[in-house]
């Protein structure tokens, strides 16, 4: 795994069109996959609620990003009604790859075809650091919390359960 890779590369430019300092020396490779937060949490040495889940949801056809903690399962009653939708459900494979641009256990914060609207899970604030997938389940960079909400645009909610 490399930073060649084309999900990846997508990543770094997002993290550098939004000033996020010197991307390329922010992605981590892991040596094994990280399709959940406990795997990424184990390989990093953090705890899993530092993981940042970005969590893909349909919200009556619309796309929702959803920026989770690891440390818990997102609610979605509870975020359809912060985003007004009378049903959200956790989205399918093509409907991922469709709005983001991503498969599911690589999916990114940023780097998207089109814009999606987000909302950032508070727990995360937490830490002073957290972890995010960059285009691929061996890529993370690190981010903060505050950077997280302005680098998908999202609106800090309370989302878990």
């Amino acid at each position: 795994m490399s930073a060649e890779h084309p999900s990846v590369l997508r990543v770094l430019a997002a993290l550098t069109e939004r000033g996020a300092g010197p991307a390329a020396e922010r992605v981590r490779f892991l040596d094994d996959s990280a399709r959940t937060a406990a795997q990424a949490a184990e390989q990093l040495g953090v705890a899993v609620a530092q993981i940042a889940n970005s969590l893909v949801f349909d919200a009556e056809g619309a796309p929702l990003l959803v920026m989770a903690s690891g440390g818990h399962r997102v609610d979605t009653a509870k975020v359809a009604a912060l985003v007004g939708a009378d049903r959200v459900r956790r989205a399918d494979p093509a409907f991922v790859r469709a709005h983001t641009g991503f498969a599911i256990g690589g999916v990114a914060p940023l780097g998207y075809p089109e814009p999606v609207r987000a909302l950032v899970d508070r727990d995360l604030a937490r830490y002073d650091e957290l972890w995010a997938a960059a285009g691929h389940p061996h890529a993370v960079f690190p981010t903060t919390y505050d950077e997280l909400v302005a680098l998908t645009g999202g609106q800090p909610a309370d989302v878990g359960e």
